[in-house]
């Protein structure tokens, strides 16, 4: 059964490509972290501030073509680990169905933040990688 998370923090580093993320509980202590590419943490920070662009960025203009089709972004989740590197998929609504399509976890994160999509991690990850 997937475990709600949230998004702890991020710690971004001007000095090294490897950005960070750490995800927590939400109604627990486990957490755990994720590195990222430094374009992705970006996005995640700029959603986090609400910080607007001229013109829609990659996430943002994913966000939209969601909406026009009618979709709506339910859940991210976080399913799957595999020699190190994180799996996820978006759980994308439309009408009475629900889409899964597969993502990096980072850009996940960086489509829902803004709108405060839930995270979920399946169990067999969390008791992989939580402290």
């Amino acid at each position: 059964m997937p475990v709600q998370m949230e998004l702890s923090k991020i710690i971004i580093s001007e000095m090294q490509d490897r950005q960070l993320i750490w995800l927590k509980e939400v109604d627990g202590e486990r957490k755990f972290t994720i590195v990222i590419g430094p374009v992705e943490a970006m996005a995640i920070d700029r959603r986090l501030k609400g910080s607007a662009m001229p013109r829609p960025m990659t996430h943002d203009l994913l966000a939209s073509v969601i909406e026009a089709m009618g979709g709506a972004l339910e859940r991210i989740e976080i399913n799957d680990l595999q020699q190190g590197t994180f799996f996820a998929k978006l759980h994308i609504r439309q009408g009475e169905k629900v889409i899964e399509v597969d993502t990096r976890p980072s850009d996940a994160i960086a489509l829902g933040i803004a709108t405060m999509v839930p995270i979920f991690v399946a169990d067999h990850v969390l008791r992989d990688v939580a402290v």
